[in-house]
């Protein structure tokens, strides 16, 4: 019988639990994800998908622990420790902001637990070492969104671009990978400003930006703080293209974005358009099956970048429990151990967002196949270009 009970954690926690014979031991998930503060619009489909993940794995019953961190990294290093500490569990998923996920990378370590993060900054799991061996990570690399991105850009004439991003580790991570592909594409960054994911407003910084009429400009945020410059870009009477990252695909950003977003070009996985990918795209079924399976739940045009890493990460657990319980029942370290051997050794391992082939040195294992261009036409995340 499937429960859902409210605990003491901070802030909340939502607990589904799938309760097996007493003889049987029980493989329990720990998740930790924003479900209020800044990064709410992704906590949200994260935490719908999490609730489709089937209660058995391999023949074993499953427990998850969803805990909100409020997106707060001080509060995921609380939450993760209780998980480990007090509930025991087996692996931990989440979080899915990059500070929270990079703060958490000692306490999986010295705990031995795997984690599954889904945040997108390759620093949470490079360069390898003997902290981040216990690390992975569903989300593509924002190297391989820069890679398509500027490709665009060139592709399109775009010679010159002003940069606005988080002024944290996520647009930390865009501006270094964007600028070196920039370079490497002979475009020109002409201005580069940063903004917090809670200011109200970023005048300043946009004039600056226009100031130095660019061609393009790249959002370097995600959800729906990520909203904020594109606006005022707009109010302003910039003329230029706008670029995103794939940190927007959520509904509550079209919603609190409406007509200011319309055009936008932005990188993203697969799954958010896989209704309109090319029928020889590698990954359209797998995505599309989820597609369905999510939109039967929660309805037509719902399904999101991140909905689909959290599916994603269902299904590398999935793939990884049969070999990992061949070296010990849940609960135990040699569990623990061998279940952080097997995700490592994942190998073609299809998912909606691409093609996984994990080693020792990689705890990502996408390529070129695990992302195409979108563009927002009529408030919603369409196919573009790519795969």
């Amino acid at each position: 019988m499937n429960k859902i009970m409210r605990r003491s954690f901070v802030p909340f926690a939502i607990l589904v639990a799938a309760f097996s014979s007493p003889a049987l031991a029980q493989i329990k998930i720990g998740v930790d994800i924003a479900m209020t503060g800044p990064a709410a619009a992704i906590g949200a489909p994260t935490k719908n998908a999490i609730l489709l993940w089937p209660k058995e794995i391999a023949g074993q019953k499953v427990e998850y622990i969803i805990l909100d961190d409020a997106s707060d990294p001080t509060n995921a290093v609380r939450n993760v420790r209780k998980l480990i500490s007090e509930e025991k569990v087996d692996l931990i998923v989440g979080p899915n902001t990059t500070p929270a996920a990079l703060a958490l990378i000692d306490v999986v370590a010295e705990a031995g637990t795997p984690m599954v993060a889904l945040a997108a900054s390759a620093s949470i799991v490079e360069p390898q070492d003997a902290k981040r061996a216990w690390v992975f990570k569903l989300p593509q690399n924002d190297s391989h969104m820069a890679t398509i991105l500027t490709r665009h850009m060139a592709d399109n004439g775009i010679k010159t671009v002003g940069f606005i991003g988080f002024a944290d580790a996520y647009g930390d991570s865009w501006w270094r990978e964007f600028s070196h592909l920039a370079e490497l594409r002979k475009i020109k960054i002409v201005a580069s400003e940063r903004y917090n994911r809670n200011d109200t407003s970023l005048t300043g910084q946009i004039l600056k930006i226009m100031s130095a009429q660019p061609d393009a400009v790249l959002i370097a945020g995600s959800a729906t703080p990520a909203v904020l410059p594109q606006k005022t870009l707009v109010e302003r009477g910039y003329k230029g293209r706008i670029y995103q990252t794939h940190g927007i695909a959520t509904a509550d950003f079209l919603k609190v974005g409406g007509k200011d977003v319309e055009g936008t070009f932005f990188p993203t996985g697969p799954a958010v358009v896989a209704k309109q990918l090319p029928l020889a795209n590698p990954v359209r079924k797998t995505a599309l099956d989820f597609t369905r399976r999510y939109e039967a739940a929660y309805g037509v045009d719902t399904m999101t970048q991140f909905a689909a890493d959290a599916w994603g990460a269902y299904m590398l657990i999935a793939n990884a429990v049969p070999q990992a319980l061949k070296s010990g029942p849940p609960g135990s370290k040699q569990f623990r151990a061998a279940l952080r051997a097997a995700l490592e050794n994942t190998h073609d391992l299809i998912i909606p967002q691409g093609v996984v082939n994990m080693n020792p040195k990689d705890h990502v294992g996408l390529d070129q196949r695990s992302r195409v261009m979108g563009r927002i036409v009529n408030n919603k995340f369409t196919y573009a270009y790519g795969g």
